[in-house]
């Protein structure tokens, strides 16, 4: 069971991060078959151009197979899982583990370039017409990883989610089968309901990630699970402006300061005042870019009375100044360490 407010919070940070759908395709495999995508960083600017993060995932929905890093462990593959790439790194999905394409890198985005101009049908077949086929959802979406992405910070580079036990509730199933019948039997607007499944199936992915412990691990998912932790994030993400303290921030979760502060630092990676300053600067992030607000007054809105004070935060967050964000300036995009808050 998730702690109340968990739900909250993960929706506060995928609003927050800007989570687009960018892709989504079906891909209907029969043996042998091999598929292969580059590091997202080469098609990202295909896809969606404005991201300056691309995130993977692959659910099966019928038959079997293999997939992960091209330079990994080979990670079985049943019906039902999800395979999730959030760190942009290349990756297989192959009919056996040691099979890859060989398919060249121009091959590859002139590919990703015709399906995002919907050139292609948003069925692509693949493999050697072997009686066993694997039937895979693919879906590729846009976010912000910069300034603090707390979400993709806390993701391995490569996860294989298994699907629930039998008898328990999947709702991911109903939206794989929804989007099969939308790419199998087109109607007007369909690509649009399929971008926007995309999203809703990511976010049946993240919730199976948090209800099954599959990232079992410290980390911020394991810290929504977390009855003392998750109310501390779901409080201060409820109200990021407010004057917290460890002692009020303790208070409020019934905890005492030293245990709230070394359990939120143990399993999310950050101390809950450092966490809360990073999601300041996030949200900060999001309404520069966004809106026309001077940086005074987006200062206030995030908890900071002095405008200097808040200068200095965002640009040890950000690695540019308020108001070079707002005119696109970034820094080089940079690989979050898998795994960890930075």
């Amino acid at each position: 069971m998730e702690p109340a407010g968990a739900a909250d919070t993960l929706s506060d940070v995928l609003n927050t991060v800007r989570m687009t759908g960018a892709l989504f395709f079906l891909a209907d495999c029969s043996e042998p078959f091999a598929l292969e995508a580059p590091q997202a960083q080469e098609f990202a600017h295909l896809v969606l151009p404005r991201a300056r993060h691309i995130i993977s995932y692959h659910v099966v929905a019928r038959g079997r197979g293999w997939g992960g890093l091209v330079d990994g462990t080979p990670l079985r593959l049943e019906e039902g899982d999800v395979l999730l790439v959030p760190h942009g790194h290349s990756y297989f999905v192959a009919s056996a583990p040691s099979l890859r394409s060989g398919e060249s890198r121009e091959s590859s985005l002139a590919f990703f370039e015709q399906m995002a101009a919907g050139v292609l049908p948003p069925v692509v077949t693949s493999g050697g017409g072997g009686p066993s086929t694997m039937h895979m959802i693919c879906g590729f979406l846009g976010c912000d990883a910069d300034p603090f992405n707390p979400l993709v910070a806390t993701l391995p580079p490569v996860l294989r989610i298994p699907r629930p036990a039998e008898g328990a509730e999947d709702r991911l199933s109903h939206l794989v089968d929804f989007a099969v019948a939308e790419s199998k039997r087109p109607r007007s607007g369909g690509r649009t309901v399929l971008l926007r499944l995309s999203e809703l199936m990511f976010v049946e992915v993240v919730r199976r990630c948090v209800e099954s412990g599959a990232v079992n691990d410290s980390g911020w998912l394991l810290g929504l699970r977390d009855p003392v932790v998750g109310r501390a994030l779901a409080l201060l993400h409820m109200d990021p402006a407010r004057c917290w303290t460890l002692e009020g921030l303790a208070r409020a979760v019934g905890a005492s300061r030293s245990a709230l502060a070394l359990r939120f630092s143990e399993m999310v990676g950050d101390a809950p005042m450092h966490y809360l300053t990073r999601w300041r600067m996030q949200v900060a992030a999001r309404m520069l870019s966004e809106g026309t607000a001077k940086v005074g007054a987006v200062a206030r809105d995030v908890g900071y009375e002095s405008e200097a004070a808040f200068h200095r935060a965002f640009k040890r967050e950000a690695g540019v100044a308020p108001g070079a964000w707002r005119k696109g300036e970034r820094r080089p995009v940079a690989r979050l360490r898998p795994g960890q808050l930075k």
